[in-house]
């Protein structure tokens, strides 16, 4: 099948890197020309694991090509994607700006010939493919297509096989036709029995909301529980395992640490609260969430400046990772980048480290000191903050660190190392939720 990926941002290229691993002919399309050079000179934009390897593989076998016009690759395309981005409205009330997807749909409306299906697969609010629908008809009368929602469920760090083997796919469609075009689109998870959620158009488009929401609860609802382990002495890490081994609940998410970040549950959150306020609906639950991780976060500067014996002016303080996650780099809403510029205000020395964070960081925060790995960071520190969970900090050589500090304080927000062993190791040691 030919298929079109309008975008080649994060959704837009793994999307179309894996369709065209699938055997369909891709094109991955964007308007912005020197991404698209650099595409194809093998340039990923992006951190994503194995991404590079995928795209060359598909590229040399002649399934994907990447272009800047948008007739050429809309005209013989079977099903066109729109995958551009929903960021938050500027005006900072939590509603998608869907500037960009009206933008392809209105682009790509006057190139349709035979039947098409136009896929949303960005992140929309509920009604955008009704809009879609209404923008294309309006630019091109004649032609002859259905829209349908494929809302994307990739996590950052482990997009390609989410895509391969993903829990479910979920197809909002409003023709049997549609739907039959995006089976053979997805026909190799079809073949192994991956479920498949087909439904209206709402509910689709809503289902990406509420699964995000519902996950955003669960890291507010085990921070709380957090804080209240560190008031009675308990901790949160054999509390998370006890209650995630109910099966009614499960373990995922259940991970105390300095709060939420990145690219969808920030957003995605506040876009479904806006959605239900719109329709005279409370969703008080997401927004006990949205207030407990913005709290969650003040509240970890606290834990920082407590442990530095009250004030942070003229400390240093060695931070270890900036993205929001690890396996990525994302800065979006990364809680580092939330908890250190306040520190940095207060007089703060900053010497920070990320495996792949640091040439954007140093864009926003060019008064951090950015130095080539976790032992540097730490030379002649007051403190070791650890924000993000990579690998390469998780069997850091203890000794070593603490010969390079000015004192070993050690503030482990992901509650990566045991207390008896930092206690060993002759740290003072802080961890999030452990009494």
């Amino acid at each position: 099948m030919n298929i079109t990926m309008i975008g080649t941002g994060y959704v837009g290229l793994v999307t179309g890197a894996c369709l065209a691993e699938f055997g369909h002919s891709v094109i991955c399309m964007d308007k912005d020309e020197s991404k698209i050079e650099k595409l194809r000179q093998g340039e990923i934009p992006i951190y994503e694991p194995g991404l590079d390897a995928l795209v060359a593989k598909n590229v040399t076998d002649g399934r994907l090509s990447f272009s800047t016009d948008m007739g050429e690759s809309v005209r013989s395309a079977q099903a066109v994607f729109i995958a551009v981005g929903t960021p938050s409205s500027r005006r900072g009330d939590g509603y998608a700006d869907l500037t960009y997807i009206y933008a392809a749909a209105r682009d790509l409306a006057p190139y349709l010939r035979d039947y098409t299906v136009v896929v949303d697969k960005s992140t929309v609010p509920v009604g955008t493919a009704r809009q879609v629908e209404r923008v294309v008809r309006e630019a091109n009368p004649d032609a002859e297509f259905d829209v349908v929602s494929n809302p994307e469920f990739l996590r950052e760090g482990a997009a390609i096989n989410d895509f391969m083997r993903p829990d479910r796919v979920v197809l909002g469609v409003d023709s049997v036709r549609a739907a039959e075009v995006m089976k053979d689109v997805y026909n190799p998870l079809y073949l192994i029995s991956t479920p498949f959620v087909i439904t209206g158009l709402e509910t689709a488009e809503l289902i990406k909301y509420a699964s995000n929401a519902f996950l955003s609860l669960k890291i507010s609802f085990i921070n709380e529980m957090a804080n209240v382990c560190e008031a009675v002495g308990a901790d949160v890490i054999d509390l998370a395992k006890a209650v995630g081994l109910d099966g009614r609940i499960g373990g995922k998410f259940l991970h105390a640490g300095p709060g939420y970040g990145g690219s969808c549950f920030p957003k995605d959150t506040l876009a479904l609260l806006r959605i239900a306020q719109e329709n005279g609906v409370a969703v008080r639950s997401v927004e006990a969430a949205v207030e407990i991780n913005a709290a969650q976060k003040a509240r970890m500067v606290k834990k920082i400046r407590d442990a530095l014996g009250g004030s942070e002016a003229g400390k240093t303080i060695a931070a270890l990772g900036l993205t929001f996650k690890p396996e990525t780099d994302d800065l979006r809403d990364s809680p580092a980048l939330t908890i250190l510029p306040p520190l940095l205000e207060k007089g703060a020395r900053i010497q920070a480290h990320d495996p792949q964070g640091m040439k954007e960081t140093a864009k926003m925060f060019p008064d951090f000191i950015y130095v080539k790995n976790a032992y540097e960071a730490c030379e002649n520190a007051d403190a070791v903050v650890l924000f993000t969970e990579w690998n390469q900090y998780r069997a850091l050589d203890l000794q070593e660190l603490k010969s390079r500090m000015k004192s070993s304080i050690f503030i482990d927000l992901r509650n990566v190392y045991s207390p008896k062993q930092m206690k060993d190791a002759g740290f003072e040691y802080f961890g999030v939720g452990r009494g």
